[in-house]
């Protein structure tokens, strides 16, 4: 057993417990280095998981296994945490509660990496709750705002209920084929579809899933948490927590509960359909940018869902493409809107309204580089050439109309045409609304955060062949030989 290919994740935790223990003696300014700690820290992660990408091993008794696949979203977990603690350098900055926002943060990112390389329900199980457990606390982090305080209850009373359900499905597949193990559950196959609890369990763990993911019906707890919580959370919740989700929907479905593929094919089809369209409509009428991106996040959410249901080789290529893109474009949005709440806030504008769309005019004059990267964000997010969300759309769509959904298809696009008016709505109010103040300094963590993002949605947009090479190299892991 090579620990190096655990290197990641030891890296993440050495980095938190320092953050943790240099915390105890730093005064409330000198904090501020801890944020430079935390961004070498995942840069560091982030180049032992691209060094080591290809390799495939199983460990502690095949409870654990690095693929493609699993190192694929570690990329995306750990692209989306280097641009939160980036940004979150401002964000923190005079915080007496810095180093638990970042090593919140770090230990969050470790949680999600585990459910990337779990091989089995229990592990994956306990891996989701270190994940939840600390992004409870960073939905919460802003103890005086009530906002912050509802949107971490919220977030821990349906993230609960969540994990119950979670759970339950998993002891009666356990109870069904007497392992946990995902490749051991296909094993026996005979035995889940024979038994009444295998259709129970499937159900169990939908609903479980479909908290994680936010899906429609289960996504009651998404807008008021990414509304409420600091824009810099909701960048990780939106753009790193949900794909983890995902990445486990991936593995469980597809290796493990493959026997009920004609089962759990039509249940995502319809959540797919219900979720994207629900989303794309309640956010025209947003007037809360967050609140809007959150809407189009349950949209995003549901195209990439997608990829359950077609499940072909391209198709799964196109689902985690999506992945990667999201990952830049939502976290990008998220810490543009961020930006503007602090400029807001600066401007003692009520914190509960800061992130209005009024916030928003004029803001290509007051905050060019901001508004500059939000336009490309949500150009991306809309699906315009030559971005990241582009290329990923097109992959998937065009796959899905190949394998004969073309209906679905059809669906998908004309939600994304429905989603370029509010997208469109926020890129007029910055450039053809008069502005409503003078220019400002624009944070220097927040332009790097936004330019790394920038890079990122245009890199794949533009230059799209390795990105999707690596997506094709994960989409293997859970269909071999389909390619």
């Amino acid at each position: 057993m090579d620990l190096m290919l655990l290197a990641p994740e030891i890296t993440l935790l050495v980095t938190g417990l320092a953050i943790v223990l240099m915390g105890l003696f730093l005064s409330g300014q000198s904090k501020k280095i801890l944020g430079y700690i935390a961004t070498l820290g995942c840069l560091v992660a982030l180049l032992f998981t691209l060094n080591s990408f290809g390799t495939t091993a199983v460990m502690f008794s095949n409870s654990l296994s690095i693929d493609a696949l699993s190192q694929f979203f570690k990329l995306v977990f750990l692209t989306v945490a280097t641009l939160v603690s980036i940004a979150a350098i401002k964000y923190t900055d005079g915080n007496g509660n810095t180093d638990e926002f970042y090593a919140l943060t770090l230990f969050a990112t470790i949680g999600m990496m585990m459910v990337a390389s779990a091989n089995d329900l229990m592990v994956l199980f306990v891996a989701f709750e270190l994940a939840s457990l600390a992004t409870y606390g960073l939905a919460g982090f802003e103890k005086k705002n009530p906002a912050s305080t509802e949107a971490a209850m919220k977030y821990f009373i349906i993230g609960s209920l969540s994990a119950a359900l979670l759970l339950l499905g998993i002891g009666y597949v356990y109870g069904t084929t007497g392992t946990t193990n995902i490749e051991a559950i296909a094993q026996n196959m005979g035995l889940l579809t024979s038994s009444p609890m295998g259709i129970l369990s499937l159900v169990l763990l939908i609903a479980g899933f479909g908290f994680k993911i936010a899906l429609v019906p289960f996504h009651m707890w998404a807008p008021d948490t990414y509304q409420g919580a600091p824009s810099v959370v909701s960048a990780l919740l939106a753009a790193g927590s949900k794909k983890m989700g995902f990445v486990a929907a991936f593995k469980v479905f597809i290796t493990g509960l493959i026997a009920l593929q004609a089962d759990w094919q039509m249940a995502f089809a319809i959540l797919a359909v219900i979720t994207m369209t629900y989303g794309n409509i309640v956010a025209l009428s947003q007037t809360s940018v967050k609140r809007m991106l959150a809407y189009s996040s349950l949209a995003q959410a549901g195209y990439i869902t997608m990829a359950l249901v077609v499940m072909t080789p391209m198709a799964l290529t196109g689902g985690i493409l999506y992945a990667l893109s999201h990952g830049f474009m939502k976290a990008g949005a998220f810490i543009a809107t961020a930006a503007v709440v602090y400029m807001a806030t600066s401007e003692n504008k009520d914190i509960l309204k800061a992130d209005h769309l009024d916030s928003f005019k004029g803001l290509g004059k007051r905050m060019p580089i901001t508004a500059l990267s939000l336009t490309v964000f949500v150009l991306a997010l809309s699906g315009i050439p030559p971005t990241a969300g582009f290329m990923s759309k097109f992959v998937l769509f065009s796959s899905t109309i190949e394998s004969g959904l073309v209906w679905l298809a059809v669906i998908a696009i004309l939600n994304s045409a429905l989603s370029l008016y509010y997208y469109a709505r926020v890129v007029r109010y910055m450039y053809a609304m008069p502005a409503e103040g003078e220019k400002v300094s624009e944070p220097i963590p927040y332009v790097v955060a936004l330019l790394v993002a920038v890079a990122g949605v245009l890199a794949i947009g533009i230059w799209p062949e390795p990105f999707v090479n690596m997506a094709m190299e994960a989409a293997k892991v859970l269909i071999p030989g389909g390619m």
